[in-house]
């Protein structure tokens, strides 16, 4: 049995809440390490703790029982890049005008990783990255997370399924060939100048060793670790160990590896005795997509073991799960790319021992551009006034006390790769703003206590609440802000 093998059997065999042997602890500051987890389209209702029933979360599960589950969470947008783009500066994306899912942060910009850098933490960006690099990879170094203030990287360039095939480790890919150029060529299934091509069913144990070694090394040390499964992006490729082992055929065994990747990081705090002082968030980058990408079907996968005729399963697997039962984004209407709440209300689950109270949950609204200013009060530093624009902390909320600073009061989502769709919501009405690009506007309104499913449409009934929504909108694009 290989060592990536007992690593997950151990993972599997070993109840979550297993006890672990006694390690000396380490000499500890007071400042709270911080792991943030983000899955890759990962639905409301795909783990179990938040309903799924087709397949089982037990390690994410017990997140939710040792801390806060929140139910109304949200993505900055309900794509991959943008939405990332919005954890990392606390901005809403659609400020930026863009267009497509292929977003970078400015060089000037705040991050959540500067910002814990200046603080004296050590920080890693590990999995995948999907906020540009240096467009020539054949002239090194080749510059991404390192200059937006992580001090380590190890990653899948953009998605599980895009065409680079390969990682990239710090400032190079992992890999290359000596003496030959990295070249992605239309027609051929691997890049040329490339020796060692991702595999695609070992990426999620390779991605979980690299975060449990990052751990380890700065174990004495205060750390800020980013860690981002490809979990359950396409392609879903779950490690032969896993297929079969859900009710929900290839995507729930793929849902069911990252849990037991979790399981393995979790009981290394356990065992380095960190756990008490880390703060652990779970949640996703958007909603889930219950339907299969047509796009990379034809791709060859490149595959450590055949079993569970994973080749010919892989390009319907999402479509089978559905068939099976299982709802990708619980009771919500949509799936990710869309301003419906399928597309980007999330999971959210916070622990942190000591300071969040075990096995409670909030319904408050939050926007995971929250996250750099909960950082911030959590490391009592003062967000300068060009950074965190639409940022607003959640600290209070967590700790269960009462607010000291501005709370959000609308919140504003992006519902597509562009700023044309924008959702506004604010408490229960929610309302759907479609744009041309132009002047021409159109709108829907739901009133999501009577209407999760957002099936009745209110806007010609209630033309003042759309009149006033539409107007805060309005302003706020005019303002470059929401944060006082």
């Amino acid at each position: 049995m290989t060592d990536s093998l007992r690593l997950i059997a151990a993972a599997l065999l070993l109840a979550p809440l297993a006890a672990v042997a006694a390690a000396p602890a380490p000499t500890q500051s007071a400042k709270p390490n911080i792991v943030f987890i983000m899955a890759d389209d990962l639905g409301y209702g795909d783990i179990s703790c938040y309903g799924a029933t087709k397949l089982k979360t037990p390690h994410i599960d017990r997140l939710a029982r040792e801390g806060m589950k929140f139910t109304d969470a949200h993505t900055p947008a309900s794509v991959c890049s943008p939405s990332r783009y919005g954890l990392m500066t606390g901005r809403s994306p659609w400020r930026l005008h863009r267009k497509g899912n292929g977003y970078s942060i400015e060089p000037e910009r705040m991050t959540m990783a500067s910002l814990f850098k200046a603080s004296g933490y050590r920080s890693a960006a590990i999995g995948k990255w999907h906020l540009g690099y240096s467009k020539d990879w054949n002239k090194l170094p080749i510059t991404g997370p390192l200059e937006r203030g992580f001090d380590y990287h190890f990653g899948v360039p953009q998605n599980h399924n895009d065409d680079t095939r390969c990682y990239i480790e710090n400032h190079d890919i992992v890999g290359r060939k000596p003496g030959e150029p990295f070249r992605i060529v239309k027609g051929k299934d691997f890049p040329e100048g490339l020796a060692e091509p991702r595999v695609d069913d070992q990426v999620g144990i390779t991605l979980t060793k690299k975060a449990i070694g990052f751990i380890r090394e700065n174990a004495k040390r205060p750390f800020f670790l980013y860690f981002t499964p490809c979990v359950p992006h396409t392609h879903i490729a779950p490690a032969a160990e896993f297929r079969g082992t859900s009710q929900a055929g290839l995507l729930g065994d793929y849902i069911q590896e990252m849990d037991a990747h979790l399981g393995m990081i979790f009981r290394t705090l356990d065992e380095l005795k960190l756990t008490d002082n880390t703060l652990i968030i779970f949640t996703s980058d958007n909603g889930g997509t219950p339907k299969d990408f047509k796009g990379t079907q034809d791709i060859k996968l490149n595959l450590a073991s055949e079993a569970g005729g994973i080749r010919e399963k892989f390009t319907s697997a999402k479509a089978t799960a559905k068939t099976l039962g299982h709802i990708t984004n619980g009771p919500w209407r949509g799936a990710k790319g869309e301003a419906f709440e399928g597309g980007h209300r999330v999971p959210f689950i916070a622990r942190w021992p000591g300071q969040i109270a075990p096995g409670t949950s909030s319904g408050r609204t939050l926007c995971l551009t929250d996250m750099l200013a909960t950082m911030a009060e959590i490391l009592s530093v003062k967000l300068p006034d060009n950074a965190g624009e639409d940022s607003f902390s959640i600290l209070p909320t967590l700790l269960g006390k009462p607010a000291t600073s501005p709370q959000r009061k609308l919140t504003f989502l992006q519902g597509d790769t562009d700023d044309r769709i924008i959702a506004v919501r604010s408490g229960n009405w929610k309302l759907i703003e479609t744009g041309d690009g132009k002047d021409k506007k159109a709108h829907q309104l739901y009133d999501l206590s009577t209407d999760p499913g957002e099936k009745t449409d209110l806007s010609k009934t209630k033309p003042e609440l759309v009149k006033e929504l539409a107007m805060a909108l309005d302003k706020t694009r005019a303002d470059g802000r929401t944060r006082p």
